[in-house]
């Protein structure tokens, strides 16, 4: 499972623990109360392990995109015939500003990034 189904599966059972312990509490029943305080504690700080995890990952892609030493802002002719564009050029990766990669890199336009001129 990758860590965005992991992290969707996560916040599923901790929105489902949620609406029982409000259950519980509607009740009054003390035990599962603390039952289930306990299980959104662990749920939580597991989401934001998962978090920490996607974090990690986006900056490790990103600093390996910024290593390539070729990097140029795409014409829209050139994104409108990306197949031909990525055929021509080895080793291209393109980097859309709306992406979660091109958010952490805080790129404003589509970029092309690779390792020799193009």
């Amino acid at each position: 499972m990758n860590l965005k189904q992991e992290l969707q599966t996560l916040n599923g059972k901790l929105d489902t623990f949620r609406r029982k312990l409000a259950a519980a509490e509607k009740r009054g029943d003390a035990a599962i109360i603390l039952q289930f305080k306990k299980e959104i504690t662990a749920m939580t700080k597991r989401i934001a392990n998962v978090k920490g995890q996607q974090t990690r990952e986006l900056n490790k892609e990103g600093s390996e995109v910024k290593g390539l030493t070729f990097k140029r802002e795409l014409t829209k002719v050139e994104q409108a015939d990306m197949g031909q564009l990525k055929k021509s050029v080895k080793g291209l990766v393109v980097v859309h500003p709306m992406t979660a990669l091109g958010r952490e890199m805080g790129i404003k336009t589509v970029t092309g990034f690779a390792p020799s001129k193009f």
